[in-house]
């Protein structure tokens, strides 16, 4: 065979042959890529014993939800189908310790669901705002973050986070870090007003 065929068969073969595809090998489970806005926050004023700022992303929503009380509502995240849901009660009327123990209670409904529970203690001297805060870890666990502060005297706000899809807080985790950051200004710029009159029925 002359030199330069051998050449060409040989440069025609390897080309082939590096050219074929590698077997094909599972991939493992991948995530929806999620892009987030920047955070950037609006006040919420209003006739309400308490104020506070708020993401850009979200909408103060009122429905039948928010009807249980008089200063109660949502923090609506349209986009990423995510609620804070927020409820105020008076400690002219209510006593701290069982509030504070229903919302114990509340956070630990998700424990056979959730892979960890992590308390954290809230604590803004200057702004008379102390409470306790709750990471709920877990894929399946239905509401993965949950507060509640007062100042220890006249008022009491409570706030739990939801999802209006199936619990994968995989996929979900950078959506609630994100809404995560939101409600840590949120109590960073909570602020209290007069003490609400009763309302009698």
């Amino acid at each position: 065979m002359p030199k330069h065929l051998f050449a060409l068969t040989a440069t025609v073969a390897f080309v082939l042959f590096s050219c074929s595809e590698p077997p094909s090998l599972p991939r493992p489970a991948g995530y929806l890529r999620i892009d987030l806005p920047d955070h950037s926050y609006q006040v919420f004023d209003s006739a309400f014993p308490y104020h506070f700022e708020y993401s850009t992303s979200a909408e103060i929503e009122f429905d039948d939800y928010t009807k249980s009380g008089p200063y109660w509502l949502n923090i609506n995240y349209p986009e990423f189908k995510g609620k804070i849901h927020v409820s105020y009660k008076s400690l002219l009327e209510n006593d701290l310790y069982n509030l504070s123990e229903d919302a114990r209670n509340f956070v630990y409904r998700h424990a056979d669901k959730a892979q960890g529970i992590r308390e954290l203690i809230v604590e803004i001297p200057e702004k008379r705002v102390f409470g306790m805060a709750w990471q709920i870890e877990g894929k399946e666990a239905a509401s993965p973050f949950q507060f509640w502060v007062t100042d220890s005297t006249e008022h009491y706000l409570r706030g739990a986070l939801y999802f209006s899809v199936r619990p994968n807080n995989d996929s979900l985790k950078p959506v609630i870090d994100f809404i995560v950051r939101d409600i840590d200004h949120l109590l960073a710029t909570i602020e209290w007003k007069l003490s609400p009159i009763k309302l009698t029925h």
